[in-house]
């Protein structure tokens, strides 16, 4: 019965955002995702950025570039979202005490976390990570995995969620995590629309492995290791199976399986594959056309080329090209 009385309006709350910034904090790990929330915005009011330090001091970027922030970690109150960007300088920079507290206190008073690129060991270094799977950037991939052998490192998502906790890839993958987080809250049509405005795709294909150097790391230590990928270094397009290394090394097959994975961490084939992808990257950036590339760099037939470098890399070899060649619009 209506007695004439007006039923108040619920009173709207924006999610609170909290950013925690730090000396040589990556300016792109921050902005990218503050963008998306404020992008948001204009369509559902829904975010409010808060930017945090630990004492509430001003920081300074990586870029050398003064930050006002204002408001100290133990000062923020409650948040719905918890953001801790990374920093080329990383890990070194997250073994402060002080920031890993802070970190520890902000986890508890919000709904959910997240780290940006190599924030992933501030969050690890305040256990907030132990046993559950998580990504960074993949040149630290190895480092976390290594420093934290409990987490499940996955080197090539752009973005990992387990339960409330989200870790993502280097620098623009924080733009996807934010995308995501949008889309959580307010439904893909938000989302989408936001991804127009600031020109990203809704969702990239492939992983991270389409943006790393795949061969990257130290020179094999023994002789047959060396000798091994020398050979195939020298002529990609080689006979390379595992009884022609294992002769140009004059070793066992059984042998051979063994000292490679033990010292590259892969097996001879998959470094032979691996290898040959790094070429036909290459070709592919130079403008080779897809057959010249799969012929170049050692590959049977195109066939076998599209399907390895889809395997590995997410994408197909032309879509590859047509996004990392140039920059330009022809």
């Amino acid at each position: 019965m209506n007695d004439g009385r007006v039923e108040p309006r619920p009173v709207h709350r924006r999610l609170r955002v909290g950013i925690l910034l730090f000396d040589k904090v990556k300016m792109l790990d921050f902005v990218g995702p503050a963008e998306v929330f404020l992008e948001a915005n204009q369509l559902v009011d829904a975010y409010e950025i808060v930017f945090l330090s630990v004492d509430g001091g001003d920081v300074v970027t990586s870029m050398g570039m003064k930050v006002s922030v204002g408001t100290a970690a133990a000062d923020g109150g409650e948040f719905d979202t918890v953001i801790v960007p990374g920093s080329e300088s990383a890990p070194g920079v997250f073994t402060d005490p002080a920031l890993l507290d802070a970190v520890v206190l902000l986890a508890s008073r919000a709904r959910r976390v997240a780290s940006i690129c190599s924030g992933a060991f501030a969050l690890a270094g305040s256990g907030l990570l132990d046993g559950k799977r998580a990504t960074t950037h993949w040149k630290f991939a190895s480092v976390l995995a290594q420093q934290f052998p409990g987490i499940v490192v996955d080197p090539d998502s752009i973005f990992v969620r387990d339960g409330n906790i989200y870790t993502s890839a280097g620098v623009a993958a924080g733009i996807d995590l934010a995308l995501s987080m949008v889309e959580s809250d307010h439904g893909a049509h938000v989302a989408r629309t936001v991804a127009q405005l600031l020109l990203v795709y809704m969702q990239r294909s492939g992983g991270q492995s389409q943006f790393s150097a795949s061969l990257k790391g130290a020179p094999p230590r023994t002789p047959v290791a060396r000798a091994i990928t020398e050979y195939i270094h020298a002529d990609p397009t080689r006979p390379a199976g595992l009884q022609d290394l294992a002769e140009h090394a004059n070793v066992s097959v059984r042998h051979l399986n063994r000292l490679v994975r033990d010292e590259l961490g892969r097996t001879p084939l998959e470094y032979v594959t691996a290898l040959r992808l790094d070429v036909a990257v290459g070709a592919l950036e130079s403008g080779h056309s897809v057959a010249r590339t799969a012929a170049v760099a050692g590959f049977g037939t195109p066939v076998a080329f599209r399907r390895a470098f889809v395997a590995k890399f997410g994408v197909t070899p032309s879509d590859y090209q047509r996004k990392f060649r140039t920059t330009s619009r022809i």
